[in-house]
């Protein structure tokens, strides 16, 4: 009769064996619950795999927690889950939903400084994204800024690259600074490499001052080798620069929409109509583009040109042609 007894249990135990191996079969084939397309989990620093068993149940995307924390020990991924923000699509598995959480991709959110804005622009951008945690950037003046970033005592102005950057929700609005600050640094040197090697500049910083006014003076993108070929010959015969942007941003904030006669002959350290040669610093946010134009200008004949008013120009070589185009395209003469 004991016999008998321990068969019947072995195989009550064997049954239960294949009925839950079958069982942990479907749970790991069968796509986890998401209401709608997808839904975001975030995970804490620190969570451990119970805890994030049970935080995925309590969010209705696991009916079985002991089996995701079955699955992720069978895999050896216990000590792997990364913290952060998880965006889990409809039809993952739990295996494919755990991938994911050991990769730690985890959602990036996107921010974009634009070619030719300030360096206020840019933090007065970052400030305002939702996504950030850390202090306001336009609380801090220049000086502090660039201390934090490991440049003290360097001019902002021109130094961070315009892109598009991603970024995690633990990020710091300084760690977009610095990514942008470094890629210029990159960009910059990749450039100053292939430079024509006849350029008026001395430096990589003197082309990054004269690529910043190339960016605010083009409408045109192809324009770009032209503008930078007239400043480099203004440069090369000892011409001044004479570029309404410099002028305003001399201006500041003084700077209404409007620059007047006596705008052009205030002596501001940016005033190209006064100053000989470059400002002192840049005074935008350059793109790689403009770089380019710098340190590799088309090679023609021209030294001047006036805007069209389709964000075009025409240029000219000769005073004369100079002239005549102005009375065309700013006063209207024909």
């Amino acid at each position: 009769m004991s016999w008998r007894i321990l068969f019947l249990a072995l195989l009550l135990i064997a049954s239960i064996g294949v009925g839950a191996g079958f069982d942990y079969h479907r749970f790991v084939t069968t796509p986890v619950a998401i209401s709608g397309d997808r839904t975001t989990l975030d995970i804490a620093r620190g969570t451990s795999l119970h805890a994030l068993a049970r935080q995925m149940t309590e969010q209705g995307i696991l009916k079985h927690p002991y089996y995701f924390m079955a699955l992720t020990r069978l895999q050896g991924d216990q000590a792997r889950i990364q913290a952060g923000e998880f965006e889990l699509t409809a039809g993952m598995t739990p295996p494919q939903v755990l991938a994911r959480i050991v990769s730690g991709q985890v959602i990036q959110y996107p921010i974009t400084l634009v070619e030719g804005w300030t360096f206020r622009q840019a933090l007065a951008a970052i400030d305002a994204h939702p996504r950030f945690g850390g202090e306001s950037l336009t609380a801090l003046s220049d000086d502090e800024l660039m201390t934090q970033l490991g440049r003290p005592g360097e001019h902002p102005e021109g130094c961070f690259f315009p892109d598009t950057y991603r970024f995690p929700r633990t990020a710091k609005r300084l760690d977009i600074l610095r990514r942008a600050l470094e890629r210029m640094d990159r960009v910059l040197a990749e450039e100053w490499e292939k430079r024509r090697p006849d350029v008026p500049l001395a430096t990589p910083y003197e082309a990054l001052i004269l690529a910043s006014i190339i960016e605010k003076e083009t409408g045109v993108p192809a324009e770009r080798p032209q503008i930078g070929g007239v400043f480099a010959r203004r440069l090369q015969q000892g011409m001044r620069l004479q570029t309404d942007p410099t002028v305003i941003y001399g201006l500041g904030v003084r700077y209404d929409g409007n620059i007047r006669r006596a705008d052009l002959r205030e002596p501001t350290p940016y005033n190209t109509y006064v100053i000989q040669g470059l400002p002192p610093t840049p005074i935008a946010l350059p793109g790689r583009e403009s770089i380019r134009a710098a340190l590799q200008p088309a090679d023609d004949d021209s030294l001047y040109f006036v805007a069209k008013g389709d964000g075009s120009h025409v240029f000219s070589a000769t005073l004369d042609e100079h002239n005549r185009a102005v009375r065309r395209y700013i006063l209207g003469q024909h």
